[in-house]
């Protein structure tokens, strides 16, 4: 069969499309970046596309004639800069689901979650009920699925953030703690799909996938610890005021592009816990031990725990270092503009400095938004290596100054490179 794959790229839609390859069948993923998704999958087409623009069927018509099966692995927890949670997972789906119709049907499985509960209103989840009982009331044949936490060999969003938590000495800082925590593999998850694809799973079906085991989020993180290899640490309570501050920052964070699973809708998700009330719609699948057991640990996964957290504050390190470097020399522009006085006239030097803060502070500016952060690094690197070589050939005293200011730059260019070698998300 030929089958689109929406959210090709992303943790569980890729292995959803080594699964169906695997299967036999032909597979096109579509995503919104797909140069690093054509590398790692040339078993799939790919086609390139953003969601939240295919808001009408006609940006639909010829993918679904081309294909007999959608499956929808698409989604945002949060509106920020990178995502728009109405478009992508609300009126992307209602057009396609139109554009199905004109096409006198095509089967739609939907990856959705639990939608119902306290958190209900918040909008990710508003927004994927309104999908999925479209859907449902759309007259197509449709399967939904609905999983709870989802682990695997890999790890995005709320699984890097278990591992990462897992990964920190000694002591473990947890919000709710306490709250309940069921999970599926994704390889489980993919498997659910192949059987609705063949049709082992009848058109029509809204199913959880969950393990029968309920954890607490703090076994759960105790869990990942054991299998990183690391000896047990003691849970410590945040408190609401702080994990408030956390969330407030994420989402801060998430305006600027970054998709962290600290934001308030995961927290708030979490505050009543990942479970499932529907025990009779339930696919039985793998427990956490047992998915975690199929996959042992290796030294990179104890290397993204350890570094998940601090990829962060090498950012926000890298961003005020910038800042400061631009705004100090501001404060006293005739001392800054005096290390160019050797070559320079005094109007000229004063215009250069003004201008190398400039530069500085807009590279402090947009290392922080994610759309700009590779070319701000990189541009850090470049202006690092010609502020070195500048001020060997003005100053070449300065490094041997006591205080180093030239020594002191060496260590940015590392946090640079660090930063460069962790920024990919998925």
């Amino acid at each position: 069969m030929k089958i689109l794959i929406l959210g090709a790229s992303g943790f569980i839609g890729s292995d959803i499309v080594r699964r169906l390859h695997n299967d036999g069948h032909v597979v096109t993923g579509l995503a919104r970046n797909t140069v690093s998704a054509r590398r790692k999958f040339p078993l799939a087409n790919w086609i390139e596309s953003d969601l939240a623009q295919m808001k009408d069927a006609a940006s639909w018509t010829e993918l679904v004639a081309d294909h007999e099966v959608i499956i929808n692995c698409a989604g945002a927890l949060q509106d920020g800069l990178a995502d728009n949670l109405s478009a992508t997972q609300l009126d992307a789906m209602l057009a396609l689901y139109e554009a199905c119709i004109r096409a006198h049907g095509r089967l739609v499985i939907q990856i959705s979650a639990q939608t119902s509960g306290t958190a209900a209103d918040l909008p990710f989840l508003a927004t994927k009920r309104g999908a999925d009982d479209a859907l449902a009331a759309s007259g197509l044949p449709h399967v939904i699925f609905r999983p709870a936490l989802v682990i695997g060999r890999n790890a995005h969003g709320g699984t890097a953030l278990i591992r990462a938590l897992a990964g920190l000495p000694r002591v473990v800082p947890l919000a709710h703690a306490d709250s309940p925590v069921r999970v599926v593999s994704v390889n489980d998850v993919a498997s659910a799909v192949s059987r609705a694809v063949s049709g082992h799973i009848a058109p029509g079906s809204d199913l959880h996938l969950a393990a029968d085991e309920v954890m607490t989020l703090s076994q759960l993180v105790a869990l990942h610890r054991q299998w990183l290899g690391l000896p047990p640490a003691k849970s410590v309570a945040l408190s609401p005021a702080i994990a408030k501050a956390v969330s407030l920052m994420a989402d801060l964070a998430g305006h600027l592009g970054w998709r962290s699973p600290l934001r308030s809708t995961a927290m708030a998700v979490m505050s009543e816990g990942v479970s499932t009330t529907a025990q009779a719609n339930t696919l039985a699948v793998a427990t956490a031990s047992e998915t975690l057991a199929r996959h042992p640990s290796a030294v990179q996964d104890l290397w993204f725990a350890r570094l998940y957290l601090l990829k962060p504050l090498i950012i926000l390190c890298l961003s005020m270092f910038w800042l400061l470097s631009g705004l100090v020399p501001l404060a006293n522009v005739e001392n800054a503009a005096s290390h160019f006085s050797a070559l320079l006239s005094g109007p000229v030097a004063t215009a250069l400095t003004l201008v190398t803060c400039a530069v500085d502070i807009g590279l402090g500016l947009a290392v922080v938004i994610k759309r700009f952060s590779r070319k701000a690094m990189q541009g850090m690197l470049l202006v690092t290596a010609s502020y070195l070589f500048g001020a060997t050939l003005v100053e070449p005293s300065l490094w041997l100054d006591p205080l180093g200011p030239l020594l002191k730059v060496l260590p940015s260019i590392v946090l640079t490179l660090a930063a460069l070698a962790t920024l990919e998300e998925r």
